[in-house]
């Protein structure tokens, strides 16, 4: 085979062979199944090195032009035309996507986006879900994590236990043990955080169109998930007591729900706590409907002052009680790891959906939680972490009486997050949100977390634990100038 080459040539001798056998395939000079020469007899018959050859047989076979044959050689491979896409340089998309975007729930621009975009010098957030990285000790578990990685090696990459790690299951049992909740490892599965929790338990419980009852208003994000997967979602109201339960049983014979999903422990956005009462009565309810119990305990070992209540799945009979938790609130949100405990079947069918959703949970951050629990430091961090924000809490009390109109309405939470606040039912949450966003504070409208959407447009959501006490005063203080901004509502 003659081949043309320049060896003055800036292109490479390689690229050269390709080039010329290229355009004779292309071209119909070489028709399929010609059986090109061996990389040794054309590189003696060109005079240049046989990995030349093969480097350039190897570039056409990456082209999908030649393929090799074991023992035998290198052939050509008919060729096909690639047709040729015409561009749609026009705005409307293909008709799947128009109708997705129908399906799909939709939110509008958060309150930290419109914080952001105020361009305020130092902005205060009180919007936000979470609790305050900036006091857990990275550094800490910077080292943890290395001395995870020099004990377990290889282990701490791989995909690890389906259920989760083992041990972190063990410490995690025993926690539970210490807040009156008695369970196995066995029936613990370690999670990306509550929100796959909730993800996983929704999928597993219920189908397109079944009913979900809720306390209402209850967290956004639950709402937002229950609308996307198709559920149907019912309230029931909720007062200083939490869910008001004595309505419950009229509902659960109306509707016929599949599922009841609760926050008993400081209640988001409220912070209310439901009483013992009100959860007994809700477990003999639920049983005596054969209604699923799925209880979010997202904060409920942040209690400041009070007595501890009992979960709900503490006082399940046997199998009627989901529960779900999460360490992202209390320690960082990124570490992304939550945990569920069921009984029976059900427990199967979360481990068998857990697996095709993502296979596991991080393996490296169960291991390095694992070994920052075993010491004891996850205990002496909740507790400091407890009087940072009760003392945050008091500061948000003492500075929305300091610089609010006496006509708001709010209750002291006992633990958790937030406090939930009523402005004059003459002002509307959405258009003051803006105006104070220009004054540098968010916080999260109530109407946000109510099923209509609607609801809640007098109530604010005010996160006190993610702020530190003088940012805490400064933004309850702005917050109290941007409601003299505002125009009231014509009654």
């Amino acid at each position: 085979m003659r081949i043309p080459l320049d060896h003055k040539s800036n292109i490479p001798l390689y690229q050269q062979i390709e080039d010329h056998l290229r355009k004779s395939i292309l071209s119909g000079n070489l028709p399929a199944d010609t059986r090109l020469p061996a990389s040794r007899q054309l590189a003696s018959d060109l005079g240049v090195n046989r990995t030349t050859v093969e480097n350039a047989y190897s570039a056409l076979e990456a082209e999908g032009l030649v393929f090799s044959k074991m023992g035998s050689g290198t052939y050509v491979l008919p060729v096909y035309p690639i047709p040729s896409i015409p561009k749609n340089n026009s705005d409307v998309l293909p008709l799947w996507q128009m109708n997705l975007q129908k399906n799909v729930f939709a939110t509008s621009d958060t309150a930290e986006d419109m914080l952001q975009a105020s361009g305020h010098p130092h902005p205060i957030n009180f919007a936000s879900g979470i609790s305050d990285a900036r006091q857990f000790p990275v550094e800490e578990f910077r080292k943890v994590i290395q001395s995870v990685m020099r004990r377990d090696q290889i282990d701490a990459l791989e995909y690890g236990e389906r259920r989760g790690y083992a041990p972190l299951r063990e410490g995690i049992a025993r926690i539970l043990a210490s807040q009156g909740l008695q369970t196995h490892p066995e029936n613990i599965l370690i999670t990306a955080g509550s929100q796959q929790a909730i993800f996983l338990a929704s999928q597993v419980l219920l189908k397109p169109n079944d009913i979900v009852l809720v306390e209402d208003p209850t967290y956004s994000a639950a709402l937002d998930l229950f609308r996307t997967l198709g559920f149907q979602i019912v309230g029931i109201p909720v007062d200083s007591q939490g869910m008001q339960v004595e309505k419950l049983e009229t509902l659960l014979q109306q509707y016929h729900p599949k599922l009841i999903y609760t926050i008993p422990n400081f209640h988001n956005p409220t912070g209310t706590c439901l009483s013992s009462a009100r959860r007994r009565e809700l477990i003999l309810l639920a049983g005596k409907y054969n209604v699923p119990i799925l209880e979010d305990d997202f904060v409920g070992d942040l209690r400041y002052e009070g007595h501890t209540q009992p979960s709900l799945k503490s006082l399940d009979p046997g199998g009627q009680v989901v529960y779900i938790s999460t360490f992202s609130k209390m320690l960082m949100p990124g570490l992304r790891v939550g945990f569920i405990v069921a009984d029976g079947p059900v427990y199967d069918s979360l481990l068998n959906f857990k697996r095709l959703s993502d296979l596991a949970t991080s393996t490296l951050i169960q291991r390095s939680l694992d070994a920052y629990m075993t010491v004891g430091r996850y205990q002496t961090y909740l507790h400091r972490s407890n009087q940072i924000f009760r003392a945050r809490r008091d500061a948000m009390v003492n500075a929305i009486k300091k610089y609010l109109p006496r006509s708001v309405n709010y209750e002291v939470p006992k633990g958790g997050l937030f406090i939930w606040l009523q402005v004059p039912k003459s002002i509307s949450a959405n258009e003051l949100l803006p105006i104070a966003c220009k004054e540098g504070v968010a916080f999260s409208p109530g109407n946000a977390f109510f099923i209509d959407g609607i609801s809640g447009e007098d109530w604010i959501r005010l996160n006190f634990a993610s702020q530190p006490v003088e940012d805490i005063e400064e933004g309850i203080k702005r917050l109290g100038a941007a409601l003299k901004k505002i125009k009231p509502k014509k009654k």
